[in-house]
């Protein structure tokens, strides 16, 4: 079944997917869309609960998200793809190409982290309060239940073992700021673990690919073209 409804496409060739990162949606890479789209059928998707595609009833997790993933590829006959993900879109890029390697051309983790402990704590604390309260509220209001599910993609997940991250087949860009919210340790740690991956530390925040899109599009198109 696919439920991610809706996506926008612009350019023709290879399929680029773009993932964008948690309670935001796909108007994040507009840059990319106009940057990309002369080389790539670039296809931006809003993620279950997220932009126009519904909540739906299946579990809110990243790894439901993978699977929405593969849903939408084999709904649109997309066999194999370049996969960009930022921050939870990087999850669930991450968990994509563990359990799917085939449908994994080059895929580019910007901002991904393992499990919360690779986020800074004076932004990890502020998450986990604001989880609990969301919870305490959500029985009674919708906006809770929403806001604790989407902080809950941050305190619950996406809980992978280093070890795991040798199923990915793909070559692969580890891309995060050199002021990012994920620890350097632990963006230089995926990219230890994962086979042959490339890193990239550019000069920015959490949200490079939108504040420093000219490096960001620089280092990307650069690995995609290899």
């Amino acid at each position: 079944m696919n439920i991610v409804n809706h996506y926008i496409e612009k350019g023709f060739g290879e399929p680029l997917i773009l993932l964008h990162g948690n309670g935001e949606d796909l108007t994040y890479f507009k840059q990319q869309m106009e940057a990309f789209s002369p080389h790539f059928r670039v296809i931006a998707i809003d993620t279950r609960g997220h932009g126009n595609t519904p909540r739906g009833v299946a579990p809110f997790t990243i790894r439901q998200f993978a699977d929405d993933l593969l849903g939408f590829m084999d709904a649109n006959k997309i066999e194999k793809a370049n996969i960009l993900g930022f921050s939870d879109g990087g999850n669930i890029a991450m968990i994509f190409a563990m359990k799917h390697p085939e449908r994994v051309n080059r895929l580019i983790l910007d901002g991904a982290n393992l499990d919360p402990s690779g986020v800074k704590s004076s932004f990890q604390i502020p998450i986990e309060l604001g989880y609990m309260v969301a919870r305490l509220f959500a029985k009674r209001s919708p906006e809770a239940r929403l806001k604790a599910e989407l902080l809950g993609l941050m305190v619950n997940d996406p809980m992978v073992g280093p070890e795991e991250l040798g199923k990915i087949q793909a070559p692969t860009l580890v891309i995060a700021g050199d002021k990012d919210m994920i620890k350097e340790s632990h963006t230089r740690l995926i990219a230890s673990r994962i086979p042959g991956a490339k890193l990239k530390i550019l000069p920015g925040d959490h949200f490079i690919a939108n504040k420093n899109p000219k490096s960001f599009n620089e280092a990307v198109l650069s690995f995609l073209q290899e």
